[in-house]
C-alpha cells in the first residue's frame, strides 16, 4: 500500500473531510466577493475616498495571488494538517479583527492578512477532498470540490447584500468565525498529513524565490487592480510597479531555475499538458470572474436594482452548475476526453456572451437573463473539472500539487486581468459611445425639439418655471444618451468575452488526452 492510498477515507469519516475541505474554500472564495456589495456603507462608516475602499478588494487578491503558488511548499514543510489549521485559524482571527477595523487602513491591513490564510485554503483543500477518495471516484471528488470554487463567486453578492441590507457591514466578516472555528477543530481530528520527505532547515530555505514572487505578483496585481483608477501609465506608481513586476518575474524564474530547492518548481512545466491546463485555467478565471462582475454590474448601474436582487439573478445558475458538476464527473470516469468537453463549455460560454449581447438594453426585463445564465452556468460546469484533471492527468506524485498551485494562480490571475481589462473596456468604449451618440443628436432636428419640449412640458406639470423645466429637460436627454453608451460599452464586452471563448475552441481540440483514455486524477493534487 502507498503512502497516497494510506491517504484514502471511507464512510462517516469521508464525508466529514469533504465538508470541512469544502466549507474552507467556500469560505476563502464567498469572501472574494461579498465585500463587493458592502463597499459604499464601509466608505461611509469609516469615512474613506472610493479610491482608499478599493482597497479592501487589492489587498485580499494580493495576499491571495502570492501565498497560493507557495502552498504545496508550505505544506511540506510544516506537515499538511497542520498547515491548513494554521491557515483556518489566520482565516477567522483576521474576519474577526476585519470587523473591528476603526479606520480603514488598519481594515486593509486585516483584509490582506486574511487573504494569507485563505489563499491555502483553496488548493489546500482541493488536495484533501482528492486524496480522501480513491483512485476510480476522484473525478467526482473533483466535481464536489469544482461545486464550491464555481458557486462560491455566484454566493458572493447575495449574501452580502442580505447582511448589509438586513445588519450591518462587520457582519460579513463575523459569519466566518463560527465556520471556522468548526473547520480548525475537525481539521485537526480528521484530516491526516502525508509523510514528506524531509523538512528544509532555515538555511536551504529559498528566502530569495519567496521575495522575488511576492514583489512580481503583489506588483502585478496592484497594477491590474488599480490601473483604470490611476488613469494606467499615466501614473507614476503604475508605471514603477510595471517595471517591478517585470523584474520580479525574471528574477523569480532565474532564482527558481537554478536553485536547489526551489519554493515554486517550475520545472513542472515542461509538462504539455500542464501548460495547457494552465493557459485554460487562465481564461475559465477570466470568464469565471469577469462575468460575475459584469452582470450585477450592468443590473446595479444600468437597471437600478439593488445589490440582493442583482445576487438572485446569479442563483440559478449556480445551482444548474452544481446539477452539472456529478455528471460531468461520471463522463470523465466514463472515459469522454476532456478536450471535448471544455470545448464544448466554451462553445457554450459564447453562447452565453451572444445571448447577452443581443439582450441588453437600458430596461432588459429580468425575465430576459434566465436561460442565458443557465446557459452559462452549463458551460462553466463543462469548463473546471475538465481543465483541472486534463491539466493533471499526466503528472505523479508532488508534481501534482505543484501543477495544482499553478493552476489556482492563474485562475486567479484570469480573474484579476478580466476585471482589469473589463473596467478599462468600459469606460473607454462608453465615452466613446457617447460622443458618436451626441453627434447624432442634431438640435434642429424636429423629433429632438419634440422629445424636449415634451420632457420640458411634463417638468412644467410638476410646478417648474419654464426656464428651469428646460435645463431639467436637457439634462434628462444628457442622462439618457449617456445610459444608453453605458448599455452599448456592456454590449460590447459580452460579445468580446464570447469571441475569445470561440478562438480558443480549435487550439483546446488539438491537445491530446491522457494515453489512457479514462481519466485516473490519481495521487492528484498534493
Amino acid at each position: 500500500m502507498t503512502d497516497q492510498d494510506s491517504l484514502v477515507e471511507y464512510g462517516a469519516r469521508r464525508v466529514i473531510i469533504t465538508i470541512t475541505a469544502i466549507f474552507c474554500a467556500l469560505l476563502e472564495i464567498v469572501d472574494t466577493t461579498i465585500v463587493n456589495v458592502a463597499l459604499n456603507e464601509m466608505r461611509g462608516n469609516l469615512g474613506a475616498t472610493l479610491n482608499e475602499v478599493g482597497w479592501v478588494i487589492t489587498a485580499y487578491a494580493i495576499a491571495n495571488v502570492i501565498i497560493v503558488p507557495m502552498t504545496s511548499w508550505l505544506s511540506q514543510q510544516f506537515g499538511r494538517r497542520n498547515y491548513f489549521a494554521a491557515s483556518i485559524i489566520i482565516f477567522t482571527v483576521f474576519s474577526f479583527l476585519c470587523g473591528n477595523a476603526t479606520n480603514i487602513w488598519e481594515l486593509v491591513f486585516f483584509r490582506f492578512m486574511q487573504g494569507l490564510g485563505g489563499g491555502a485554503l483553496l488548493v489546500t483543500s482541493q488536495t484533501i477532498i482528492t486524496e480522501s477518495y480513491p483512485p476510480e471516484k476522484r473525478g467526482m471528488a473533483q466535481a464536489i470540490y469544482g461545486l464550491g470554487v464555481i458557486i462560491g463567486p455566484t454566493l458572493g453578492p447575495p449574501l452580502g447584500g442580505y447582511i448589509v441590507d438586513h445588519f450591518s457591514w462587520p457582519y460579513i466578516f463575523y459569519i466566518n468565525i463560527p465556520i471556522g472555528v468548526i473547520a480548525t477543530l475537525l481539521t485537526l481530528q480528521y484530516v491526516r498529513s502525508p509523510k514528506y520527505g524531509e523538512k528544509k532547515s532555515s538555511k536551504e530555505i529559498d528566502w530569495w524565490g519567496i521575495i522575488f514572487l511576492a514583489m512580481a505578483v503583489g506588483s502585478l496585481q496592484y497594477v491590474l487592480e488599480r490601473g483604470q483608477e490611476d488613469d494606467w501609465f499615466a501614473s507614476g506608481a503604475i508605471i514603477m510597479l510595471t517595471i517591478t513586476a517585470i523584474l520580479g518575474f525574471y528574477f523569480f524564474i532565474w532564482r527558481e531555475l537554478t536553485y536547489k530547492n526551489p519554493i515554486v518548481e517550475l520545472r513542472v512545466l515542461k509538462n504539455n499538458n500542464l501548460r495547457v491546463g494552465t493557459i485554460l485555467s487562465f481564461i475559465l478565471g477570466f470568464g469565471l470572474y469577469g462575468s460575475t462582475f459584469i452582470i450585477p454590474l450592468y443590473t446595479q448601474s444600468s437597471l437600478g436594482w439593488t445589490a440582493q436582487q442583482s445576487g438572485m439573478l446569479m442563483i440559478p445558475a449556480a445551482l444548474t452548475t452544481a446539477v452539472m458538476m456529478p455528471i460531468i464527473g461520471r463522463l470523465l470516469q466514463k472515459g469522454v476526453p476532456q478536450q471535448y468537453l471544455v470545448a464544448g463549455g466554451m462553445f457554450l460560454f459564447f453562447i452565453f456572451s451572444f445571448w447577452g449581447y443581443r439582450v441588453l438594453t437600458p430596461d432588459t426585463d429580468k425575465d430576459a437573463f434566465f436561460w442565458m445564465l443557465i446557459v452559462r452556468g452549463i458551460g462553466m460546469g463543462m469548463l473546471f473539472i475538465p481543465i483541472t484533471t486534463l491539466s493533471l492527468s499526466t503528472l505523479k506524485g508532488q508534481q501534482i500539487g505543484q501543477g495544482a498551485a499553478f493552476t489556482g494562480m492563474m485562475r486567479q490571475l484570469g480573474g484579476s486581468f478580466g476585471i482589469a481589462l473589463i473596467t478599462t473596456l468600459m469606460s473607454r468604449r462608453t465615452v466613446m459611445h457617447r460622443n458618436d451618440l451626441m453627434t447624432n443628436l442634431d438640435p434642429t432636428d424636429p423629433a429632438v425639439q419634440q422629445r424636449i419640449q415634451g420632457l420640458q412640458q411634463s417638468f412644467i406639470a410638476k410646478g417648474m418655471t419654464p426656464e428651469n423645466a428646460l435645463s431639467a429637460g436637457y439634462k434628462m436627454l444628457d442622462l439618457s444618451v449617456t445610459k444608453q453608451a453605458s448599455v452599448l460599452s456592456y454590449m460590447d464586452i459580452f460579445l468580446w468575452l464570447g469571441v475569445l471563448f470561440l478562438i480558443c475552441i480549435p487550439f483546446v481540440l488539438m491537445v491530446k488526452g491522457n494515453k489512457k483514455n479514462k481519466v485516473d486524477i490519481s495521487e492528484a493534487m498534493h
